[in-house]
C-alpha cells in the first residue's frame, strides 16, 4: 500500500503535538505547518509558539513551514462571519482560514488528509460538535480533517475508511480536563511541552479597546500596528496619531527596534526615562502632548519645566516641557 501522507496543523502546543505522534507511531507521512499572529500570547525569549513548533518538527525529524497570518487575516478578525468570543476573538472563522490555507498547501506538499489537536469540547465557542462541522465544511475539507485525539467521537473520515489510518487506534478525548493527554504524553514518549494550551491576545478584554482603535482610527491594515500593541502604554493623542511609552526596559528595547521612519523618539534627559514613541502624523502639538504624557511616567517634579530630546529621522532637538498633565487626562487618552 502506498504510504499515506498527513499535513498537520502544528502549534507546538500539547494537544497538536500529540496529534502527530500518533500519526507517526502510524507509520504515516507528516508535513507540520505553523502559524504566527500578532496576537499570540506565548512570546518566550525566542519566538514562542513559533519556536516550540519547530523545535517539536526538528524532534520528529519532519519537515515545517511557517506562515504569517496576514492583512487577509486581520480583516477577518474586523469583520468576523461567525462573530466573537468573550473578547474579539473569531475563533471559528480563524480555524476556518488556517484550515483552507492547509488545503491550499495540501497538493504543493503531496499531502493525503490535514491533522489537528483539536479536542472535542475542550474549547467553548471553536470546539462544540456543530461549530467543528461548521469549520470542516467551510474550509474545504470535509471527509479530509483528521482529529485523532477525539475521532471516536465522529463519524469515520476518508482517511479511516479507506485504511490509511486505523480508526481502532484513534482516541476518543473529550471535555476540558488534560488528564488523558497527560497520559498519552507519558505511554508516546512526548516531554518538554512548555506551551501546552496557548493563547490569544484577542480573548483578553484589557487588550479589546487597543485593536478596536486601531480599527476606528486606520483606513489601511497593517500588521506592524498590531505587533506593536503588546509593547508599552498607548495614548490616543489625536485622529491619526498615537503616542507610545515604554513600561520597563524590555519595552524600551523593544520601542527602540520598532520605530519607523518619520516617527518620533521622546526621552526625559535630566533622569531615567521611559522610552517614548509618537506614530502616525506629527506635529508640535503632539510631540508636546506625548512629551507632557512622558514625564507623568519619570521622577520629574510636577510643575517644573524639563528638558525632552526629540529625535526624527536621526535629527535631535530639545524641547522644554513644564510637567503638568493630569491624572484625568491620562485616563482620558489612555487606551485600554
Amino acid at each position: 500500500m502506498k504510504k499515506r501522507k498527513a499535513l498537520a496543523l502544528l502549534s507546538g502546543g500539547l494537544d497538536s503535538t500529540l496529534a502527530v505522534k500518533m500519526m507517526l507511531e502510524m507509520d504515516i507521512e507528516v508535513e507540520a505547518l505553523n502559524f504566527t499572529s500578532p496576537f499570540c500570547t506565548c512570546t518566550g525569549k525566542n519566538a514562542g509558539c513559533k519556536s516550540e513548533a519547530v523545535r517539536v518538527a526538528a524532534e520528529f525529524n519532519i519537515p515545517i513551514k511557517v506562515l504569517n497570518k496576514g492583512v487577509d487575516y486581520l480583516e477577518i478578525v474586523k469583520n468576523p462571519r461567525h462573530g466573537y468570543g468573550k473578547g474579539m476573538n473569531p475563533c471559528i472563522d480563524c480555524r476556518i482560514y488556517l484550515l483552507r490555507k492547509a488545503k491550499e498547501h495540501m497538493s504543493s506538499c503531496g499531502a493525503d488528509f490535514v491533522i489537528t489537536g483539536e479536542v472535542l469540547g475542550q474549547r467553548p465557542m471553536s470546539q462544540r460538535r456543530d461549530t467543528l462541522r461548521i469549520i470542516e465544511r467551510e474550509s474545504g475539507l470535509e471527509g479530509l480533517l483528521l482529529r485523532p485525539l477525539s475521532a471516536g467521537h465522529f463519524e469515520p473520515t476518508i482517511p479511516e475508511r479507506e485504511g490509511w489510518v486505523e480508526r481502532e487506534k484513534l482516541l476518543s478525548i473529550k471535555g476540558r480536563s488534560r488528564k488523558e493527554q497527560f497520559e498519552l504524553a507519558d505511554e508516546l514518549d512526548v516531554t518538554n511541552y512548555p506551551c501546552p494550551a496557548g493563547g490569544c491576545l484577542l480573548t483578553e478584554l484589557s487588550f479589546v479597546p487597543k485593536i478596536r482603535d486601531i480599527f476606528e482610527h486606520s483606513e489601511k491594515l497593517e500588521l506592524r500596528d498590531f505587533r506593536i500593541l503588546k509593547i508599552g502604554r498607548h495614548f490616543r493623542i489625536g485622529k491619526n496619531t498615537k503616542a507610545i511609552i515604554g513600561r520597563d526596559e524590555n519595552d524600551n528595547r523593544r520601542l527602540e527596534a520598532a520605530i519607523n521612519p518619520g516617527e518620533t523618539s521622546i526621552f526625559w534627559m535630566d533622569g531615567n526615562t521611559p522610552a517614548g514613541v509618537i506614530i502616525g502624523e506629527q506635529d508640535e502639538n503632539s510631540v508636546h502632548l506625548a512629551s507632557r504624557i512622558l514625564l507623568r511616567y519619570t521622577r520629574a517634579a510636577t510643575g517644573v519645566p524639563c528638558r525632552i530630546e526629540a529625535k526624527i529621522d536621526g535629527k535631535n532637538r530639545v524641547l522644554t516641557i513644564t510637567h503638568d498633565i493630569t491624572e484625568e487626562t491620562i485616563t482620558e487618552l489612555r487606551i485600554g
